[in-house]
């Protein structure tokens, strides 16, 4: 975690209104610093800023028709940062797309819904203790 221990959140998702009720609910619930994008090359062109954690749309074609998909920005996150957790979102409940995502080193998948929210903060957590325990680890294995 930066800046004054908030988490540095991307949220990526064609879908405007979803994006920004991710965005408000974020905000309202926790110390957050967010940044938006409708496609996955505007999330790429920011990775610079270091975000903690991403969660990807699948599709990403609803801004640009020819926009790069949410399998490729996962692609090329992993291949800027292998250790960043993604997690995907997507309105399909199809297995295929969970395990396709899974194959690809997202963290999770999580199924737009009205629970989708409550999820994500879950999974966020998670994200974080298993952080501080790989850390606890490395500590002790140096010592070793």
């Amino acid at each position: 975690m930066k800046n004054e221990n908030k988490i540095k959140l991307f949220l990526v998702d064609d879908d405007v209104v979803f994006l920004k009720m991710l965005e408000i609910e974020f905000l309202r619930n926790a110390d957050f610093e967010i940044e938006t994008f409708a496609t996955g090359e505007l999330c790429i062109s920011k990775l610079s800023h270091n975000p903690d954690i991403i969660i990807l749309d699948y599709l990403l074609d609803g801004v640009e028709k020819n926009a790069m998909n949410g399998i490729a920005t996962l692609d090329l996150i992993k291949s800027y940062n292998p250790d960043l957790p993604v997690i995907m979102l997507s309105a399909q409940d199809k297995i295929e797309v969970a395990v396709d995502c899974m194959h690809h080193k997202a963290f999770d998948y999580v199924v737009k819904s009205e629970t989708a929210f409550i999820r994500l903060k879950k999974i966020i957590s998670t994200i974080f203790q298993y952080q501080k325990v790989e850390k606890q680890l490395k500590w002790y294995m140096e010592r070793m």
